[in-house]
């Protein structure tokens, strides 16, 4: 599919694999650490946040802050509300009580459109989805900046955004055709091109390879570096050790523990995953060995 921009400009490139605009003044700055300095420091803040399903409470009294490029791993057993804290945060879900705020302001201030351009959310990975091009599935995250259809510097952004993340090869291939790994590179460049300060996912590594989740997280490491607050729902703590910064503990919807590294001890993650455990240190690297359960 050839996209016309507003002005009936025609897309063009010098490789001929995909549309691409060369040059256009627009910086591609996920990847380079030039990121816009409008927003505070805290990006996200939670205020005793509590949310129930049918009166069942799934979320309770959760505080918290994200700041600025900070990789955020959300963990904790099945049913322990990891999903639908992502889901509060994104505006998805509404609290029952408490407040979210995003860069200082409350999330109920936000305009849908005004929201989408300053936080992208990648929700867990689907096996079929509606056929498309790699191009125009990461031109969709332009929508935030579309009224009536895409324009030159949408296309200049989203070739940009595909170069960047190396996925000229395939720019031109059904999302559907490719393997578990691109297509969750594909849902990083969407949500990219949305030129957000926040990016929310859920389960980014689900139904990976080895390989490809470390690739992924690789990904969103060297994202969180240039300044993109990442906060992720994940189940594999050893990934989540490896790759994030910061970490918050669900158990039964409650916030068990918050932090750094140190927040990791035998005893507290027996009680959260009912499962015997050793910690293991070695220079930099904390690892988590499961024993058996309890």
């Amino acid at each position: 599919m050839r996209h016309t921009g507003q002005n009936g400009d025609q897309p063009h490139g010098a490789s001929g694999r995909y549309p691409y605009f060369p040059g256009g003044g627009t910086a591609f700055y996920f990847l380079t650490g030039e990121r816009n300095r409008s927003f505070a420091m805290e990006m996200i803040s939670l205020e005793k946040i509590h949310f129930a399903y049918n009166g069942f409470p799934v979320i309770r009294e959760v505080t918290c802050r994200f700041s600025r490029g900070s990789f955020t791993a959300i963990l904790g057993p099945n049913g322990s509300g990891k999903t639908t804290l992502i889901r509060l945060m994104n505006g998805i879900l509404f609290p029952q009580q408490g407040r979210i705020r995003i860069g200082g302001k409350d999330i109920s201030g936000f305009h849908t459109r005004a929201l989408a351009r300053q936080m992208a959310y990648v929700p867990q990975m689907q096996q079929n989805v509606f056929p498309a091009t790699v191009f125009d599935t990461v031109l969709l995250g332009r929508n935030p900046y579309i009224r009536w259809s895409p324009g030159k510097n949408d296309r200049i952004v989203t070739s940009g955004i595909i170069e960047q993340l190396h996925l000229e090869d395939i720019a031109l291939k059904d999302i559907n055709r490719l393997s578990g790994g691109q297509r969750q590179r594909v849902f990083i460049a969407r949500a990219l091109a949305q030129e957000p300060e926040i990016i929310l996912l859920d389960e980014p590594t689900a139904n990976l390879d080895l390989r490809h989740q470390h690739e992924v997280l690789g990904l969103l490491k060297e994202l969180s570096r240039s300044g993109i607050t990442i906060v992720m729902a994940i189940h594999d703590l050893n990934l989540a050790l490896k790759y994030c910064s910061g970490f918050m503990i669900l158990d039964q919807g409650r916030q068990v523990a918050t932090g750094g590294k140190e927040i990791f001890s035998e005893s507290l993650l027996e009680k959260v995953y009912r499962v015997k455990v050793k910690l293991i240190k070695e220079e930099n690297e904390t690892y988590i060995l499961p024993v058996e359960p309890l």
